[in-house]
């Protein structure tokens, strides 16, 4: 009887253990928040990325300026001073895609909100305002009431 091919792959004896049915854990910080937090945090994660990739930007044309120093130079060291400024180019354009890939989420973001929601919202400040509006409106007129109610007495 011949022997089978010896050979690296790993041949595994048995199944590897399953994780059936198991629900994956959510973490309990994310579920503890309301909804302003999670909102919040969500800006606060978009924020860093836009910050992160205008700071490649800016650091990249930091040092391609710096790059392009005038001096006796030999070829070796213009050589390794151009693919620099390509790879700095490249990780700028890199960066610049990505901003134009978290601008058209933002886009997508802002055309597929829920707008009932944000009619909601409004609806609700603009009663406060107005709910403002009228207690402003009847202290004045109390006050009002009040000081020619003063002068009434006072004339008489």
């Amino acid at each position: 009887m011949a022997e089978p091919p010896q050979t690296d792959v790993s041949r595994p004896s048995a199944l590897p253990t399953a994780k059936l049915l198991q629900r994956p854990t959510f973490n309990q910080a994310l579920v503890d928040q309301n909804s302003d937090e999670y909102l919040d945090s969500i800006e606060e994660e978009w924020n860093k990325k836009l910050d992160a990739e205008v700071e490649v930007l800016v650091d990249g044309m930091v040092d391609i300026v710096s790059l392009a120093s005038i001096g006796d130079k030999d070829k070796f060291r213009i050589a390794q001073e151009s693919f620099q400024a390509e790879s700095r180019a490249e990780s700028m354009v890199r960066a610049a895609n990505s901003l134009l890939s978290i601008t058209h989420s933002l886009k997508l973001l802002l055309l597929l909100s829920d707008e009932a929601q944000i009619a909601h919202r409004r609806d609700a400040e603009l009663k406060h305002v107005q709910q403002e509006k009228n207690e402003a409106r009847q202290k004045v007129a109390e006050l009002l009431d009040g000081l020619m109610n003063s002068k009434g007495r006072s004339s008489q």
